[in-house]
């Protein structure tokens, strides 16, 4: 295949549970990073256990990834799959300047989400073996606003806001080249350089937003990403540093 990276296998299928669960059952018997690629899930999942619409022509997919690094270094790789998909937009759109990223894992269009990233560690016995990373792209129809929690950003799809059109398969293998580039960096020089292409490439850097725990909410003018991955606030009461959580415009 023509500009498929090497060293990265391809699978894909006609339907799937979910493309994360098919990550799990075969991790086992992979030699190497591997995407799979479902044109049809039917119990797509998302953040927190939330559920994930997938209508007809959309975009589902899993890299699964041999772990190698501490959990807190893998989980960066949520930056690195960001970056990857902003290039793969801008490859299929040519429009660099309608699309930015929105800590901690969406890629907003024109300021509704395109695109969402669920990363999963896979277990073989007690160990955790692999990293599986999740992407939903939101190319042909977007679910409604009734189908999302209240206060988040609103779904958009490529086709109604840009009129681009491109079949999962083909936007496959724009991002499976986009991540090889980009993985291999991290791998050669860390997390630093990744750092730095994804703040220049950040939703709202230097404004307002509120971010929200799982305990806490916290009001602020985003600041920051840290060397850990972690959102910088700065509010009334000084910097604030938030792990995980969900950020609202």
């Amino acid at each position: 295949m023509t500009g498929w990276p090497e060293g990265y296998g391809r699978t894909v299928l006609a339907e799937v549970d979910s493309t994360l669960t098919e990550a799990a059952r075969r991790a086992a018997d992979l030699a190497g990073p591997e995407w799979i690629l479902g044109l049809n899930q039917t119990a797509a999942r998302g953040r927190r256990g939330r559920a994930w619409a997938m209508p007809a022509g959309n975009f589902a997919a899993t890299l699964v990834l041999p772990m190698r690094e501490a959990p807190g270094d893998a989980a960066l790789r949520s930056f690195v799959i960001s970056l990857a998909l902003h290039d793969a937009f801008v490859a299929a759109t040519g429009r660099g300047d309608a699309f930015a990223l929105k800590w901690p894992n969406d890629v907003l269009l024109r300021d509704g989400k395109v695109a969402g990233i669920l990363l999963e560690s896979i277990s073989t016995g007690a160990a955790v073996t692999h990293l599986a990373i999740g992407v939903g792209v939101n190319l042909i129809a977007a679910p409604g606003a009734d189908q999302v929690e209240e206060g988040a950003v609103r779904p958009v799809a490529l086709k109604s806001e840009l009129g681009v059109s491109i079949a999962p398969e083909a936007f496959l293998n724009l991002l499976a080249q986009s991540y090889a580039r980009y993985e291999a960096q991290f791998t050669t020089y860390g997390f630093a350089p990744i750092r730095t292409a994804w703040l220049a490439r950040a939703a709202r850097l230097g404004q307002a937003i509120t971010a929200r725990t799982t305990r806490e909410t916290h009001q602020g003018t985003f600041a920051d990403v840290d060397a850990d991955g972690q959102l910088v606030l700065e509010t009334p009461k000084g910097r604030v540093r938030i792990p995980a959580g969900d950020v609202y415009f």
